[in-house]
């Protein structure tokens, strides 16, 4: 307003000036007369003028007073009135003030007061706060479903002062329209006995039938309970066309027909156990079940007796919390062997590399597979861009053979060797997080992966062979038992015998876990190749200033319904000595799991082990760690070992609940 007047009277001022200027020449000519009645005429004007702009200034005034009073009543009124709820909220989330129709849905419940996220627990007002969400889709109250509309106000200048406007928009029918459309949609279910074979064939000829017939019966009786259409197409295998609905009750009750498979008892020696895919969300079938084949191959690479279910990119698991059931054919090992063969004799060079922080097994694999390699005459690089205590002994030994003199090399200067024609064989790892060096991965068109762990969601994509195989007990089992397949002649030197030997002993605790029949025909395989298990034992002892470092980590374990949580002091993080002292844990009488923390730089890094009752891989998946059900770690990052622990807690809490439903 003041602004526009002022642009007025600066208007009329150079109008009145021109005048002045004007009657000023006059006068200077000799116009006395007309000059004196010009500047009568001029006094007028100004005089009028004033009086003019101060009257239409006053009324302008009056005018702008009278429309904001009645702006601030209809404000008023209109926050009252809104149509929709509406709630004023401080920055820190305690509500300030809401309208009639937000008190209605509340049924008259005071909020005055309180923190927003009483009442509406899916808001966060730090992401509005931050900026980073404006909008909250199918949020629940009561029995109904809002869309929530917020908008952020500064009342002054002070940041603390600002308010939040969050409007609520009721979408409670399109949200029952939407979900009713989603529940009749159609989904695929992938469902495979996966130790059909193993359990069948060594009960006697007559009982066979009778557990078939119950498998079936079984399984078609599920089906029908959820109005599924079914069709075997193999003798282990079926596929369903399930709604989402049942699938949303099958989740909710933890697909609990793999135990009730898993009970049947027709004089088996092996329980029956399933793996199941489920592909949803997809636009089309064929998508779906684009979803359920990858869902089953991932439930089938993670051990088997488990549910995945896969909606878009979205994962979900189920079951696995049996030990892996040992395969005892060597069938697969024979027809990876020969493929990988090929593949070899087909690439210019090789490269081999395994995980971040390399242990014996990954190194002990490693050797493996070069030495197999160098008999077959092709040139190979071991890619190791730095070691550790876990691998120095054997890896110096290693060292002093002449043959190993070019062998380690860092990732930076193996580029320039790489081209289309080169072979990356990566070992005892399979997840982009977790391979030593991802965008190396990324250079090579040619890739196999042989690993023993549960497969996980980031597995590496396009490569030519995947060995992943869950129920061996190392990658350095898998590796020896490939050996024969490969070459007529294994004959390897003795140190490379000892660290696959070495790398087995490591991830069965000295045969103590995960060690079955084949494990046993390995180790004896090498020892025929020259492994001393003297040497070995010797790559496993420690000083006496190590075992008291071990004592102080165990010292400071704490013990609750048989779970021990240890801390590594700082002062001696190592992550050899983290592991050494959780193994050392389950020595004592009562634990039934460890968990040891140490924090290296802005990383915790969690070693964990179980006597088997206790599922660590799972507890550990949930923090994106991962591992086996009786061996297990994670890495979490930008974390005190404080908050570490209590995120820990709350993964045991979760597990613990699940295994008591």
């Amino acid at each position: 307003m003041d602004n526009k007047y002022n642009y007025f009277i600066k208007g009329n001022k150079v109008y009145m000036v021109i005048i002045a200027l004007l009657i000023l020449i006059l006068m200077a000519y000799g116009h006395m007369i007309v000059g004196s009645i010009a500047i009568c005429l001029y006094a007028f004007l100004v005089i009028y003028n004033v009086k003019n702009t101060e009257y239409k200034k006053s009324k302008w005034k009056k005018f702008i007073e009278d429309f904001s009073s009645q702006l601030d009543i209809a404000t008023r009124n209109t926050l009252v009135k809104l149509p929709f709820p509406l709630v004023i909220i401080k920055i820190t989330g305690d509500v300030l003030w809401y309208n009639q129709n937000f008190s209605s849905i509340l049924e008259g419940k005071d909020i005055l007061g309180q923190n927003i996220k009483n009442v509406v627990r899916d808001f966060n007002v730090k992401q509005v706060a931050n900026g980073k969400e404006t909008i909250f889709r199918y949020i629940k109250i009561k029995d109904k479903y809002y869309d929530i509309y917020t908008n952020i106000v500064d009342t002054s200048e002070n940041s603390k002062d600002k308010i939040i406007l969050l409007y609520f928009y009721d979408v409670t029918k399109p949200f029952k329209i939407m979900n009713s459309v989603n529940a009749n949609k159609d989904a695929v279910m992938l469902m495979e006995v996966d130790n059909f074979d193993d359990v069948v064939k060594p009960m006697e000829e007559d009982d066979r039938p009778l557990i078939i017939a119950e498998i079936e019966r079984t399984i078609n009786s599920y089906a029908q309970n959820l109005n599924a259409m079914i069709r075997k197409y193999e003798s282990n295998k079926y596929v369903f066309c399930i709604q989402n609905k049942y699938i949303e009750k099958e989740m909710e009750k933890k697909f609990e027909i793999l135990d009730t498979i898993r009970e049947i008892n027709m004089g088996n020696k092996l329980a029956v156990t399933l793996s199941i895919g489920i592909g949803r969300g997809g636009d089309t079938p064929l998508e779906n079940e684009k979803y359920a084949v990858s869902a089953k191959e991932l439930a089938l690479g993670r051990g088997g007796d488990q549910a995945v279910v896969k909606n878009g990119d979205k994962l979900l698991f189920y079951g696995g919390k049996t030990k892996e059931i040992e395969k005892r054919t060597k069938v697969r090992a024979r027809v990876i062997a020969q493929a990988l063969v090929d593949i070899i004799k087909d690439s210019r060079n090789v490269f081999i590399i395994g995980h971040m922080k390399p242990d014996i097994d990954c190194l002990g694999s490693a050797v493996g597979i070069r030495s197999v390699v160098s008999l077959m005459n092709k040139e190979c690089f071991i890619i190791l861009d730095d070691s550790n205590e876990s691998i120095k002994v054997i890896l110096d030994k290693i060292k002093e053979e002449k043959e190993y003199d070019n062998v380690f090399i860092h990732s930076k200067n193996c580029e320039d060797k790489i081209d289309e024609n080169s072979l990356l064989i990566i070992v005892d790892v399979h997840s982009e997080g977790h391979v030593q060096n991802m965008q190396l991965v990324k250079k090579f068109d040619r890739i196999v992966i042989i690993d023993h762990h549960r497969r996980t969601t980031d597995l590496i994509k396009n490569s030519l062979l995947s060995y992943i195989e869950p129920y061996a007990s190392s990658t350095s089992e898998l590796v020896t038992e490939m050996l024969p397949y490969m070459v007529e002649k294994p004959n390897i030197k003795p140190i490379e015998a000892e660290a696959l030997l070495a790398g087995i002993c490591v991830d069965t605790k000295n045969f103590y876990f995960k060690t079955g029949v084949r494990t046993f025909e390995a180790a004896s395989f090498l020892r025929r190749l020259g492994a001393d298990t003297i040497d070995i034992k010797k790559l496993f002892s420690y000083d006496f200033e190590t075992y008291l470092k071990r004592a102080e980590i165990i010292k400071s374990a704490k013990i609750k319904n048989g779970i021990a949580i240890a801390v590594c002091p700082p002062e001696m993080a190592n992550l050899l000595l983290v592991a050494q002292a959780a193994d050392e844990l389950l020595n004592i009488t009562g634990i039934q799991a460890s968990f040891v923390f140490v924090k290296i730089k802005d990383e915790v890094f969690i070693s964990a082990r179980s006597l088997g009752d206790i599922n660590v891989q799972i507890i550990l998946e949930g923090l994106g760690g991962g591992g086996h059900m009786t061996m297990a770690g994670a890495k979490l990052e930008s974390v005190t070992i404080d908050e570490a622990i209590e995120k820990l807690d709350e993964a045991i809490n979760e597990y613990t609940e699940e295994s008591e439903e």
